[in-house]
């Protein structure tokens, strides 16, 4: 794969299928260097008896995102990007012109369809007044000054939020068979901006239930209720089967802006609350809560973040059942947990809990580098019922359940994602389109192999080798995946398939602190980075070299990303065999991540501990004297998650030393570039990466 055929990499997102379980909608995505942004539509694929497989482009939008069907069928909500902020769409299900039905300044990033199909919660961001162009002729730079109070009030990939959160409003949903709204002009235009300058002299009530004020009397999209209030993010919405309330997740409590914590909670459609529902676990972070067909229970994704709310570290999430309290006044019952934290960690996917209708539950699991699909069902008599559904080489990345029916959007070792149904006592999956197939006819696609290779210790350390077509032996990269708790999987991972083109042997593998494997093997390292995991790397870098003549020994360097970018920083201070490194968006400095990172005010506190001889002796800006090897670093300009300054000083200092070094900077891109920057700077970035292995190791060896 070369660097410009990212535009070949169509990546579906989560499915939605109709109730009567006859056909799925999904929104795809691809890069596109001639728009410099990501496109995509709907794709509709009928389900039938047996599934033509065969695609149907429902909309023709420039991206199109996030479809649901409305529970009773009859239509389609999305969210359309024309390239500005994402806006809630609706059309018919059967098909037609789609309507934009909100206008909110800073987009929409979530809905939920009442069990009516009358109303939609959606989840925006509300600005303070005179902020993010809520103010004509105010721009960023002439905004009043912010006065910060707190510790968490930045994120990457977003910047300040403290002074716009997320929020919920309500909205009724349109008659799609009425003629739509048209925008006045001439004399009517005039007497609506009359009516509208009136409205405004009326006082406005600021409370959470409000109605946002219009600029005219003939709205060209619904008026929204704004239902919650204040500086939190709420997100995750979804109705009660009664349609009057709504559940979410927040971060509401005293200590929000110190601690992990996130409870779920509860309002009406009137905007009368919130309350809270899971009082009775008040140390969970919770990420996702969905009813039972009943309304008489809720299924809670969370983890336990300890009694002091930051214990994070290689703490997996777990699902939760507890009976649905009585009202706003009622106390919360103890969550009962279903799911071992320990040995299963359902976090994979999009993060959410999804409902199958008969009162289970489906959650896609990270396992040894799998995505897995798993039932979960609160059982009879308080005995759990969890079973795996789908486990296979592959990564399960988004679920949809309906009609007796679920359907996967998955990645191979050879797509990028397509939709599967899975078969209830088969764990094959019935693959249902094949959008792949132009970049595999593009390019060859190099499938890798498995490997297991036992540490000194006795430990396996489990991971991949990619290897060239033709003769060898081949010049080898060793690859470091971010996290540290992630891990590299049995998807198509266009990193590997770029440099294999190139050349060059992939080497990658999930060593302690990665996730996947269990709590104990992530937490490891826990107050102790740059050591078993170093070794596993290590490990598992010369058992594949030793098992494959293909491999040239003698010709290795090393690269990684955030974590990644740590452990080659750290690698390369004590092991000199590598011809080159590449440092990307690294977490380099933890003394000084404190305070400039999002995360810094408990992140690095977690993994280096707090003491500063701790700290200092996992820090690899503390050994950099120690470095020989030839280092590339690469970063972003507006990377919050690792700043700019953990580069700069790491790059200043291997520049003092004499190490041969250079530094390229992204304008414009946060710590996401690899994976979803713009593709122009994608592209760029891999002929840079390209271009330094060029020079430092050909693959020639002549």
């Amino acid at each position: 794969m070369r660097p410009e055929q990212i535009e070949l990499l169509v990546t579906p997102g989560t499915p939605t299928i109709h109730p009567d379980g006859t056909r799925v909608i999904v929104a795809t995505s691809r890069p596109s260097l001639a728009a410099d942004a990501y496109v995509g539509q709907l794709l509709s694929v009928s389900l039938g008896d047996g599934g033509s497989g065969t695609p149907h482009r429902l909309t023709q939008g420039r991206h199109d995102t996030s479809p649901r069907y409305s529970p009773d069928g009859r239509l389609v909500g999305f969210l359309r990007s024309t390239g500005g902020p994402a806006q809630l769409a609706v059309m018919s299900a059967d098909g037609g012109e789609p309507r934009v039905v909100t206008d909110r300044l800073l987009g929409v990033s979530d809905f939920a369809f009442s069990p009516d199909s009358r109303h939609v919660v959606i989840v925006s961001r509300e600005p303070d007044a005179g902020r993010y162009g809520s103010l004509d002729g105010v721009g960023a730079t002439a905004e009043d000054p912010r006065m910060i109070t707190g510790h968490r009030y930045q994120a990457n990939g977003l910047g300040y939020m403290r002074d716009r959160p997320a929020q919920l409003f309500l909205l009724d949903l349109p008659d799609l068979d009425a003629e739509p709204p048209v925008e006045p002009v001439g004399r009517a235009k005039e007497a609506a901006k009359k009516d509208a300058d009136t409205s405004a002299d009326q006082p406005a009530d600021q409370t959470a239930g409000r109605t946002a004020d219009r600029d005219d009397d003939h709205p060209l999209v619904p008026q929204v209720t704004q239902l919650t209030d204040g500086i939190a993010d709420h997100r995750g919405p979804v109705f009660a089967p009664d349609g009057r309330t709504i559940y979410f997740v927040a971060a509401l409590h005293a200590t929000q802006d110190t601690d992990l914590r996130a409870g779920v909670y509860a309002t009406d459609v009137d905007g009368n609350g919130p309350w809270l529902v899971t009082a009775g676990a008040p140390d969970l972070g919770a990420s996702s809560v969905v009813p039972t067909p009943d309304g008489r229970h809720l299924y809670v994704l969370a983890g336990d973040t300890g009694p002091e709310g930051q214990d994070f570290v290689a703490r997996n999430q777990a699902v939760y059942v507890l009976e649905t309290p009585a009202g706003p006044d009622a106390t919360g019952a103890t969550p009962r947990r279903l799911t071992d934290p320990e040995t299963m960690d359902p976090s994979g996917g999009d993060d959410r809990l999804v409902p199958t209708g008969d009162g289970a539950v489906l959650v896609v699991v990270n396992a040894r580098g799998r995505g897995e699909v798993v039932r979960v069902s609160a059982g009879v008599d308080g005995r759990a019922e969890v079973r795996t559904l789908h486990s296979g080489d592959d990564v399960v990345t988004g679920v949809a359940a309906a009609a007796g029916r679920i359907v996967v959007t998955v990645s191979t070792p050879t797509s990028a994602g397509d939709l599967a149904e899975v078969t209830d006592g088969d764990d094959e999956l019935r693959t249902l389109t094949d959008l792949s197939a132009p970049l595999r006819a593009a390019t060859d696609v190099v499938v890798p192999a498995e490997r297991t290779v036992t540490a000194a210790d006795g430990y396996p350390v489990h991971g991949w080798v990619l290897t060239p077509t033709g003769p060898g032996p081949h010049p080898v990269l060793l690859n470091i995946h971010g996290g540290p708790y992630a891990q590299y999987g049995w998807n198509l991972f266009d990193e590997a398939q770029v440099y294999v083109e190139a050349g060059y042997a992939v080497v990658m593998c999930n060593p302690r602190g990665s996730a996947g494997y269990g709590q104990e093997h992530g937490r490891a390292i826990k107050e102790a980075m740059g050591t078993v995991d170093a070794s596993d790397v290590i490990t598992f870098l010369e058992g594949a070299i030793a098992a494959d003549p293909a491999l040239d020994g003698d010709r290795v360097g090393v690269m990684g990303g955030s974590y990644g970018g740590y452990l080659t920083a750290w690698l390369i201070a004590h092991d000199h065999r590598f011809a080159g490194a590449i440092v990307e968006r690294g977490f380099l400095d933890p003394d000084g991540f404190v305070g400039t990172s999002d995360i810094g005010s408990f992140f690095g506190h977690e993994y280096v501990g707090r003491d500063p001889e701790a700290m200092r002796a996992q820090s690899p800006f503390a050994v950099a004297d120690q470095v020989r090897t030839p280092t590339f670093v690469l970063h972003s300009e507006q990377d919050l998650r690792c700043p700019l300054p953990q580069a700069q000083r790491y790059f200043e200092r291997l520049l003092d030393l004499g190490v041969e070094t250079q530094m390229l900077v992204f304008p414009g891109e946060n710590h996401e570039l690899s994976r979803s920057g713009t593709p122009h700077h994608r592209v760029q970035r891999f002929d840079a990466i390209l271009d330094w292995w060029k020079r430092h190791l050909p693959v020639s060896a002549g």
